[in-house]
């Protein structure tokens, strides 16, 4: 009888075991939304957003569609307007770069993507997508949520459009559209879905499989959720018919990709409160022609796919900021909060810290140029730096901050001669300063830490400082995190060091360290 409880006990402890070695649904829980991917050979390659944040349309890799790790971006800024340099009051948050499109076309990566900032679109070419260089060509108009084609009869198709979906033949050389190619290719492409519609079909992606003509679109019933449509036609022209292709949890807008040995997936992503739109993966199967999508029409909480070995620090990472002479590069983890201003932040004039210079005056955070970011991650994470403010000006702000409209901050103002540690939340949408503690005159390092908490939709988070890196102290209120249309991203740490008196003052970060943690 013990044998046979022992058998029974390590049978279970196996089929754990077993379970815990499947990857888990979401493959990344953090904000990577609106991806689009590309096999070459056995490796992936997906493109997504970060809008207003430069380099920017991040790309990453992968073998087994689970690990992922950036690699490279498209672009180190997008352009050099007052919205995406944070000039004369204007900002591009929830705006810059939108849904890219990443395809693979006679030995060279593409990526194309489209701006209303700019009202242009992008088109970026490489040979070499991992190191560059890339090349890069605009036109206009600025065309919404395109996803363009390599077809076998040598020309480039470009569908695009909200509700109304429009095609075009591409120019050769990629430079625009086609004189006389434009038309209507769906009027109301939502009708699958129904009349009371509250999103129109967008987010297309098309594929081609054994000939035929798979579209890849969402929508949002009013009342109901996020829903993929799949569209069919033999032509790419077509006419097409449509269906409802998957409704679970609001989990949509993607497409397909295929594994070396023959099996299908397919790719969406799931608003997820404040850590923003993480993306999911489901099986695919084939029935008459028409991919099946998920399992019983769910996306699986597991899936037959090697398990995620973890987001760090291939997708976000700590940084002790050390680094060799002459080596002033940022990991690709690291993203500016719009263009940064280049000649104001430094990893060499000071060994082993990321120096923020400040270069003008500014009212508030969000309008600050170069606060360095990173994404958070769920379900819970901790970011944490030190900070040396012995350079600081009057009037000047640094320390660490949770990035999104309703913002949190904690760190060290300098008012009236003296230095003081504030946390400020502007969770109702108005900064306020929720407590206060100045500083002996000899105290010029501090350590501040911000712990995140995505847990079932949880959304808060809690600062916290040390004077001696020992002994941790809650400092503020519980901010409630939120994600807002406005900003369009989950939250982000960020590093920021800004004036509101004079410029020329500056702060030095020792370190800025992750964790998949609450606390050390």
């Amino acid at each position: 009888m013990k044998l046979m409880v022992l058998f029974l006990m390590l049978l279970i402890f196996h089929m754990g075991s077993a379970q815990n070695e499947k990857a888990q649904n979401p493959i990344i829980f953090a904000d990577v939304p609106d991806m689009s991917m590309v096999r070459v050979g056995d490796t992936y390659y997906m493109s997504s957003t970060t809008m207003h944040m430069s380099p920017g349309v991040p790309i990453m890799k992968s073998t087994d569609l689970v690990n992922w790790k950036l690699v490279n971006y498209a672009y180190d800024t997008l352009a050099n307007v007052d919205a995406l340099v944070l000039e004369n009051g204007k900002n591009a948050y929830g705006r810059g770069s939108w849904a890219s499109c990443i395809r693979y076309h006679n030995g060279m990566f593409y990526v194309f993507t489209f701006a209303a900032t700019t009202g242009k679109t992008y088109v970026f070419s490489t040979k070499d997508i991992e190191k560059g260089p890339w090349e890069v060509k605009s036109f206009e108009p600025s065309y919404h949520d395109l996803t363009v084609h390599f077809d076998e009869d040598g020309k480039v198709y470009m569908i695009w459009g909200n509700g109304k979906l429009m095609i075009a033949e591409l120019q050769d050389d990629l430079s625009g559209v086609k004189a006389g190619t434009e038309r209507v290719l769906m009027e109301n492409a939502s009708a699958p879905a129904g009349d009371n519609i509250m999103l129109g079909a967008e987010g297309s992606q098309l594929f081609k499989v054994n000939g035929k003509y798979y579209l890849f679109n969402i929508t949002w019933p009013r009342g109901g959720m996020r829903t993929v449509l799949v569209y069919r036609a033999d032509n790419i022209y077509g006419p097409y018919e449509g269906k409802v292709a998957l409704q679970d949890r609001g989990i949509a807008q993607g497409g397909l990709i295929d594994t070396p040995d023959g099996k299908w997936f397919t790719y969406l992503f799931r608003d997820y409160g404040s850590v923003g739109r993480i993306p999911y993966l489901a099986p695919v199967t084939w029935e008459d022609g028409w991919p099946i999508l998920g399992v019983d029409g769910k996306v699986p909480q597991t899936l037959d796919l090697p398990a995620s070995t973890g987001l760090i620090p291939n997708i976000v990472a700590s940084d002790e900021f050390n680094r060799k002479e002459n080596d002033h590069k940022l990991p690709l983890v690291w993203q500016w909060n719009h263009n940064p201003v280049d000649s104001l932040w430094s990893l060499t004039d000071r060994k082993g810290y990321l120096r923020l210079t400040t270069g003008r005056t500014d009212e508030n955070f969000v309008q600050a140029r170069n606060t360095l970011t990173q994404r958070t991650i769920g379900p819970v994470c901790s970011g944490a730096t030190a900070l040396d403010v012995s350079n600081m000006k009057e009037g000047d702000f640094a320390g660490l901050a949770l990035l999104q409209k309703n913002y949190g901050q904690i760190g060290v103002k300098y008012e009236n001669g003296t230095k003081k540690l504030v946390m400020v939340s502007s969770q109702n949408d108005k900064p306020e300063e929720m407590e206060s503690l100045a500083l002996q005159h000899d105290q010029n390092i501090v350590y501040l830490r911000a712990v995140c908490d995505f847990t079932d939709l949880k959304d808060v988070a809690d600062f916290y400082y040390s004077l001696d890196g020992d002994k941790w102290v809650r400092m503020g209120t519980r901010l409630k995190m939120s994600y807002t249309l406005p900003h369009f991203m989950g939250y982000r740490f960020g590093l920021f060091n800004y004036a509101t008196k004079e410029a020329g003052g500056y702060a030095d970060f020792d370190y800025f360290r992750i964790l998949n943690k609450l606390n050390d």
